[in-house]
C-alpha cells in the first residue's frame, strides 16, 4: 500500500513541474522581462521534472522500454514546439515587421511623414469624432503611434461625449471629423466618411502646420511670362498649394514696381520666365543674395532671361543645347524628355535612391568652382552615349556631333551655397556726409557686390525715411535693424551693447534647374518632380530643421472598376452560379472515370 501511494504522490507532483515551467515561461514573456518570479517558477518546474524522471529511473528500468523512449519524445518535441511558439511571439512583439507589396506603399508611411513623426519633442493628440472605428484609419494612425510614442490618437462617440465635441467645434452628425491637439493649439484634419477616409497627406500636412511655429515667405517672380501661380494652362497652381499646406506663405512679385526683394522674403522662385529681366531687376536680385537671400531659378531652353551676371558670381552658365536622353527606357517617351534616378549627395535628394523624375525639354548646366561657393549637383543624366546636350535643334535625325555636342552625363540641376558678411547696424547707418544719388536697384543694398568698386554702392540714399534692414532670415537671427523707429524683436535680434560685433555670418543659396515643366501642373503630381521642386523650396528657406527634406506621401491610385448593372449580375452570377457548378461538374467527371 506504501508503494502504491508513494507512486501516485510522485505522478501528482509530476504534474507539478510543468505546470510551473508553463508559469514561468508565460509570466517572461507576457512581461518582456525575467523577474524573480519568473525565474523561480522556471527552476522550480525543472528541478520537479528532473527529480521524478531521477526517483522513476531508480524504482524501474522504465528507461529502456519503448512506449518510455516514445513518450519522452513526444514530449520533448511538444516542448519544443512550445518554446519556439513563445520565442516567436516575444520577437513578433519586440520587433515590428511588415511587408507592404502595393505599388504606392500605400500602408506604408512616406519618409516624410516618418522623418517628421520622429522629430516630435512634444506629445500631439489626434480625436477622431466618429461612432464607428475604420480599421484603416486605425492602421494609418498605429502607423503613425509605431514611430513615435508622443504620438497618439483617441476615438471619441460625439453622442456619449458632447461637451467635448462642442469644445473641438463638432457639428456634421452625419459625418465624423478628425482634430490635432498641439501645445493647446487644435486644428481639423478632415472630414471622414464611408467613401472618405483619413488621409496620410492630410495628416502628415496638418502635423506640419500645427507643430511649425513660423511660416516662411515665398515669393514668386511674375512680369516676364512665368508660369501663373492660380490655375490656369502651364500654371504652377498645385506647387503652390502644396507650399501652403506645409505652412508656406506664397506671394507674387514684380520688382518693377519696387526697387528691392522685400525684407520679409525667405526665398524668391523665379519658375520659367520667357522674357528677359530689367538690369534693375537683376541688380535687385543680386542684392537680396549679397544680404543673405536664397533663390530659385527654373530657366527653360530657348529662353534669355539676362540672368547671366547674376550666375556668373556663382560659377555658374546655362547651357542653350537640348538635353536628349536615348536610353532603353525612355523609347516610349522620347529623347527629348531626360528621366533621371541619379541624384547628388544632397540634403534635396538625399532620399530619393532611384527613384524617378523626369525634365522635358530641359538644358544641360555648367559649374566653374568659385572660391568661397559649394556646388552640389542634384540631377545627372546617363553618360554618353544614352544622352549628350544636342546642339542641332532642327534636325530631326540625332546624331552625336563632337565638335558641337556634349557628352552625357549631364547635370540639369545644382544647389549652391556660400558664407558672406552681412554689416553690421552701425555700418548700415546713412552718412553724415551727403553721397551722390544711388540707382534704384542699389537702394537697400546691405552688403558690397562681390566684385569691388570703387563707387561706394553700399550706401543709401539719404532721406527723412528709415534706413533699411537686413534680411530677416533665419541665418542672420543675431543681426539688429539699423531703423531708430522700428523695434527688433528679441528672436531676430541681438541686444544692443557697447562690444557688439562689427559682423555676423549669414549665408545665401541658389538652387538652379535647366528646365521648369517638372513642376507645371499635372506633372508636378508624377513620381519625385514634386519632391524636386518642395525639397528645393524647404532647403533654401532654410527650413529643413523644422520641416523634412524628403518623399512627401502619395495619392492612392483610384483602382476601382466602374460597370453597369447589366455587368453586375453578369459578375454576380458567374461567380456565385456557375463557377460553383464547373467545379461540380468537373469533380463529377473525374469520379465517373475513375469509377
Amino acid at each position: 500500500m506504501k508503494i502504491v501511494a508513494k507512486k501516485k504522490l510522485w505522478k501528482y507532483l509530476f504534474w507539478l513541474g510543468p505546470f510551473f515551467l508553463v508559469a514561468g515561461l508565460t509570466a517572461g514573456l507576457v512581461s518582456s522581462t525575467w523577474g524573480p518570479i519568473s525565474l523561480a517558477f522556471l527552476i522550480t518546474g525543472l528541478v520537479i521534472i528532473g527529480l521524478w524522471a531521477f526517483v522513476q529511473s531508480q524504482e524501474s528500468q522504465w528507461w529502456g522500454r519503448r512506449s518510455t523512449q516514445a513518450g519522452t519524445n513526444a514530449l520533448v518535441a511538444t516542448i519544443a514546439l512550445l518554446v519556439i511558439l513563445g520565442l516567436i511571439n516575444f520577437l513578433g512583439t519586440r520587433y515590428h515587421y511588415r511587408a507592404d507589396f502595393t505599388e504606392t506603399q500605400l500602408f506604408t508611411l512616406a519618409p516624410q511623414s516618418r522623418e517628421l513623426v520622429d522629430k516630435l519633442t512634444q506629445p500631439v493628440k489626434v480625436w477622431i469624432f466618429d461612432k464607428s472605428q475604420n480599421p484603416q484609419d486605425r492602421d494609418l494612425l498605429d502607423n503613425y503611434r509605431r514611430q513615435n510614442s508622443k504620438f497618439q490618437y483617441e476615438y471619441v462617440d460625439p453622442d456619449a461625449r458632447p461637451g467635448l465635441a462642442r469644445q473641438f467645434g463638432y457639428q456634421d452628425k452625419d459625418n465624423g471629423e478628425i482634430y490635432l491637439e498641439y501645445q493647446g493649439k487644435r486644428q481639423l484634419v478632415q472630414a471622414v466618411s464611408d467613401r472618405d477616409r483619413l488621409s496620410e497627406i492630410r495628416l502628415t500636412n496638418r502635423l506640419q502646420q500645427i507643430t511649425t511655429a513660423n511660416a516662411a515667405k515665398v515669393y514668386f517672380l511674375q512680369g516676364h511670362g512665368e508660369h501663373q501661380l492660380a490655375a490656369a494652362q502651364d500654371s504652377i497652381s498645385q506647387a503652390v498649394q502644396e507650399l501652403t499646406d506645409k505652412n508656406f506663405t506664397t506671394a507674387p512679385l514684380n520688382l518693377t514696381e519696387q526697387p528691392k526683394v522685400p525684407d520679409d522674403a525667405t526665398a524668391v522662385v523665379v519658375a520659367g520666365p520667357k522674357r528677359g529681366l530689367f538690369d534693375s531687376e537683376v541688380k535687385a536680385l543680386q542684392d537680396y543674395l549679397n544680404r543673405g537671400g536664397n533663390l530659385m531659378l527654373m530657366i527653360d531652353l530657348g529662353t534669355e532671361p539676362k540672368l547671366d551676371n547674376l550666375l556668373k558670381d556663382w560659377g555658374v552658365r546655362v547651357d542653350n543645347r537640348l538635353a536628349v536622353d536615348l536610353s532603353k527606357r525612355n523609347s516610349e517617351i522620347g529623347p527629348a524628355v531626360s528621366i533621371v534616378t541619379d541624384y547628388g549627395q544632397h540634403p534635396i535628394t538625399k532620399d530619393f535612391a532611384n527613384g524617378i523624375s523626369f525634365y522635358q525639354l530641359a538644358r544641360p548646366i555648367e559649374v566653374t568652382p568659385v572660391p568661397g561657393i559649394e556646388s552640389t549637383p542634384l540631377l545627372r543624366t546617363k553618360p554618353y552615349p544614352d544622352s549628350w546636350a544636342e546642339s542641332d535643334l532642327k534636325s530631326e535625325k540625332l546624331e552625336f556631333n563632337a565638335d558641337k555636342d556634349l557628352k552625357g552625363p549631364l547635370t540639369l540641376g545644382v544647389a549652391l551655397k556660400k558664407k558672406i558678411s552681412a554689416p553690421s547696424p552701425t555700418q548700415t547707418q546713412p552718412s553724415p556726409t551727403p553721397s551722390p544719388l544711388p540707382s534704384p536697384t542699389t537702394q537697400g543694398k546691405a552688403t558690397p557686390s562681390p566684385s569691388p568698386s570703387p563707387i561706394p554702392t553700399g550706401q543709401a540714399k539719404p532721406t527723412p525715411t528709415p534706413s533699411p534692414t537686413a534680411l530677416p532670415s533665419p541665418t542672420t537671427a543675431n543681426q539688429a535693424s539699423p531703423s531708430p523707429t522700428i523695434s527688433p524683436s528679441p528672436a531676430n535680434s541681438a541686444p544692443p551693447t557697447d562690444k557688439q560685433p562689427e559682423t555676423t555670418a549669414t549665408e545665401s543659396r541658389l538652387v538652379v534647374f535647366g528646365n521648369s515643366e517638372f513642376a507645371k501642373d499635372g506633372l508636378f503630381q508624377q513620381q519625385l518632380n514634386g519632391d524636386v521642386f518642395l525639397n528645393s523650396v524647404t532647403w533654401l528657406s532654410q527650413q529643413e530643421d523644422k520641416q523634412p527634406l524628403s518623399i512627401r506621401p502619395k495619392e492612392a491610385k483610384n483602382r476601382r472598376l466602374n460597370i453597369n448593372a447589366a455587368q453586375a449580375s453578369v459578375l454576380a452570377l458567374s461567380s456565385l452560379l456557375l463557377l460553383p457548378l464547373f467545379g461540380l461538374v468537373g469533380a463529377a467527371v473525374m469520379w465517373w472515370r475513375r469509377r
